[in-house]
C-alpha cells in the first residue's frame, strides 16, 4: 500500500469527534466515581443522567477507536514531517501508540468496573486517566511545536482531507 499525502475526511473527522468525546468524560467522572463507591457498598447501580452519559460516552470513544484503527489499517497514515529527526519519529510514535493504547483501555477498564463491579478494574481505570491527560499534552505540545516552531504544517494534516 501507498503512503497516503494526508489523511482522509473520515480520519480527519474521527480523530476530533474522540477529541471532544474526551471533554465530557473528564467533567463527568466525579458523578460515576461516587456511584461506584455507592455500588461497590452494596448500594444499586446508579444510571441518573451524569452516570448514563460518562458511560455511553466511553462505549462511543471505544467504537470510535476500533473504527479509527480500522480506517488506519486500510488507508494508512502519511509519513512524519520531512527534516524530523530518528529521535522525534520515535518519541511522536510512542506518544501515539500509547494514546491509542490508553483509548481502548480506559473504556474497557471502565466498563469491566461497571458492569462487573470490578474494584481492580475502577483502579486502573483511574491510573489511566492522569496518563491520558499527559499523552494528550504532549500529542497537542508536538502538534504545536511542528507548526509554530518548525513550521511544517503539521496542524494542517488534521484539518484538510488529503
Amino acid at each position: 500500500m501507498a503512503e497516503p499525502k494526508g489523511y482522509s475526511r473520515g480520519q480527519i473527522g474521527l480523530h476530533w469527534i474522540i477529541a471532544l468525546l474526551l471533554v465530557p468524560q473528564f467533567l463527568l467522572h466525579d458523578g460515576i466515581k461516587a456511584a461506584f463507591r455507592e455500588m461497590m457498598k452494596g448500594g444499586a447501580a446508579s444510571y441518573d443522567a451524569m452516570v448514563l452519559l460518562h458511560v455511553v460516552g466511553g462505549l462511543l470513544i471505544l467504537v470510535l477507536m476500533l473504527w479509527r484503527v480500522a480506517l488506519r489499517m486500510d488507508r494508512g497514515v502519511p509519513p512524519p514531517p520531512a527534516g524530523e529527526s530518528a529521535v522525534q519519529k520515535r518519541v511522536a510514535s510512542a506518544v501515539h501508540g500509547l494514546l491509542y493504547l490508553v483509548l481502548f483501555l480506559l473504556p474497557l477498564s471502565g466498563l469491566a468496573a461497571w458492569f462487573g463491579a470490578a474494584g481492580a478494574a475502577a483502579e486502573f481505570h483511574e491510573l489511566m486517566k492522569p496518563l491520558l491527560l499527559i499523552l494528550v499534552a504532549l500529542h497537542v505540545l508536538g502538534a504545536l511545536y511542528h507548526q509554530f516552531v518548525l513550521k511544517t504544517g503539521l496542524i494542517d494534516r488534521m484539518r484538510h482531507p488529503a
